[in-house]
């Protein structure tokens, strides 16, 4: 299980940001790279708990059985995996800013280490241990990543 407590999983991850052009064109989705990588800011933002956004009910009942099924293996995420209305991203937005805020995000994940993450629970899977926030925001990072084919 790749996560951001790990050296080389973040400098794989800079990297393919760094490969991440504003012309690059998604495989799924919607969203342009500039606005995937706001949306994955503001995930990061959950795990250093800058966000704090509501429990869904229906994650409330389906977030526990989900959840081994998402982490705790080498699974990619899916395509269309469902993600909280607050970390939607609609409005056009500059890749360069918002590759550089998520940059400062990681590193400031990765600085903290485990005592800075949240102890706020997730929006859909509940409370996480810290190693389970490190390795959600690899694979999210990851999947937004692969989108774009980098």
């Amino acid at each position: 299980m790749r996560s951001l407590f790990e050296a080389r999983a973040v400098e794989q991850i800079k990297e393919r940001l760094a490969r991440l052009q504003p012309d690059c064109q998604r495989e799924w989705g919607t969203m342009t790279p500039g606005q995937a990588m706001a949306h994955c800011a503001g995930s990061m933002e959950l795990a250093v708990g800058d966000r704090i956004p509501p429990r869904m009910l229906l994650a409330r009942i389906m977030g526990r059985v989900v959840k081994p099924m998402a982490l705790g293996n080498d699974r990619l995420m899916r395509r269309g995996s469902p993600t909280s209305r607050d970390l939607l991203v609609q409005d056009r937005r500059d890749l360069g800013t918002e590759r550089e805020r998520l940059g400062r995000l990681i590193d400031r994940f990765v600085v903290a280490g485990p005592k800075g993450c949240t102890v706020h629970p997730h929006s859909f899977f509940g409370r996480l241990t810290p190693e389970e926030w490190a390795e959600l925001m690899y694979k999210h990072l990851d999947h937004h990543l692969r989108q774009f084919g980098v």
